[in-house]
């Protein structure tokens, strides 16, 4: 929307990135890795599978949700997930972090759904990627988003270029009504 501004691709950028700044999108696989830790730190590394089932329960209890499970527009396991998956039984199976992700592969699912609230209890990409990028050196988790970032910068600008070449006009975020707010929050009551 802001490369339709006509802006320079630099501030283009810089406004996409903005958008990976919150829990459910960038960080997500940050917030999976500080999850999967939380639950060594309190379990330790060799945990059951019937102690994980307990932590995820108390996890879901406490009102908070398993990171790195479900997708918005996905109703089955991401593929990108099970490519990591295939990564990494390959190169680290013997991994504790991964370990703790294949049993977390197991245990959330059967779990998610008997809850019925949710429509896809499969594991996401971000459920491997923090713990692959934590095995090959990259600790810090606070800059997976910039590697998130610059993975998308040729689609940013594929998309700047795109829109010039063909003079598309300026992109506007869809508008509601006050009447069409009132209606969907009253439907929600």
């Amino acid at each position: 929307m802001v490369a339709s501004a006509l802006s320079d691709p630099y501030l283009s950028f810089a406004a996409a990135l903005n958008g990976l700044a919150g829990p459910l999108h960038g960080l997500a696989n940050q917030e999976v890795l500080l999850w999967i830790k939380s639950v060594v730190n309190e379990c330790g590394e060799n945990i059951s599978k019937d102690q994980l089932k307990d932590y995820v329960w108390k996890t879901l209890n406490s009102g908070k949700v398993v990171p790195g499970f479900g997708h918005g527009v996905l109703r089955k396991t991401d593929p990108r997930y099970m490519c990591q998956r295939e990564f990494a039984l390959k190169h680290l199976p013997d991994d504790p972090l991964f370990q703790l992700v294949s049993k977390l592969y197991d245990v959330v699912p059967p779990i998610l759904t008997e809850l019925g609230k949710v429509k896809n209890p499969w594991p996401n990409v971000d459920a491997h990627s923090g713990v692959l990028l934590n095995y090959y050196g990259l600790t810090e988790a606070r800059y997976y988003t910039v590697l998130f970032g610059v993975s998308r910068a040729i689609g940013i600008c594929s998309q700047l270029i795109w829109d010039r070449a063909l003079g598309l006009p300026l992109e506007r975020p869809k508008s509601v009504t006050m009447e069409w707010l009132e209606k969907h929050c009253n439907k929600s009551v």
